[in-house]
């Protein structure tokens, strides 16, 4: 049996700066190089939790559910108003990604969930976040609403539900009416895969 290679990378110091709804962490890293240097890294890393994000496809009419709402992190970033059409997303606190969807699905749009299939896992930013997101896309009846979606109330949200046919709505990714990392990911996926899913 073969012996595992050491790590390239050691964590000689961490630090908590802030820990509310996030937690941020200073760290000091040891990294072994490729060529056997040895370099010491300062790094900051953004840390509030796992997520999911479902992309909500109604085969029936074409069509897709996206939200909009207010992101500070985008409007200081620069886009024009902070208001971003994405897909449905949230932690999973305790929930499974599967729960989370469902979840999220209900308090953001009103639509219940089905054929939920898991697409992939990926990190949005992975030099500073440790949020990995579960991707997944399920079908939708756009005709029919079991909630009034909309966001929790309690928890500051404030969310516009759109429909849209999924031609105009993958069309937006060209024009910078859609930015959001994850949506374009999941628009990429349905057009690669429409056929197979039905939308």
């Amino acid at each position: 049996m073969l012996a595992e290679a050491p790590s390239p990378i050691r964590i000689l110091d961490q630090t908590t700066v802030w820990k509310r709804f996030i937690h941020l962490r200073t760290l000091v890293i040891e990294q072994t190089r490729a060529d056997g240097r040895v370099e010491r890294l300062d790094r900051e890393v953004h840390d509030h939790g796992a997520a999911a994000t479902v992309l909500l496809v109604d085969p029936a009419r074409q069509s897709v559910i996206l939200v909009r709402q207010f992101r500070p992190g985008a409007f200081l970033g620069g886009h024009p108003d902070g208001f971003l059409l994405e897909v449905p997303a949230g932690l999973l606190d305790d929930d499974s990604p599967e729960e989370a969807v469902s979840r999220e699905a209900m308090e953001e749009t009103g639509y219940t969930v089905r054929d939920v299939r898991h697409l992939f896992d990926m990190y949005s930013s992975p030099g500073t976040l440790t949020e990995r997101v579960s991707c997944f896309a399920a079908h939708i009846d756009a005709s029919k609403r079991d909630g009034n979606g909309g966001g929790v109330e309690g928890e500051g949200e404030d969310i516009e539900i759109v429909e849209m046919p999924i031609d105009e709505a993958y069309s937006l990714i060209a024009t910078g009416g859609i930015v959001d990392g994850k949506t374009i990911m999941l628009l990429q996926w349905l057009m690669l895969n429409r056929a197979a899913f039905g939308g």
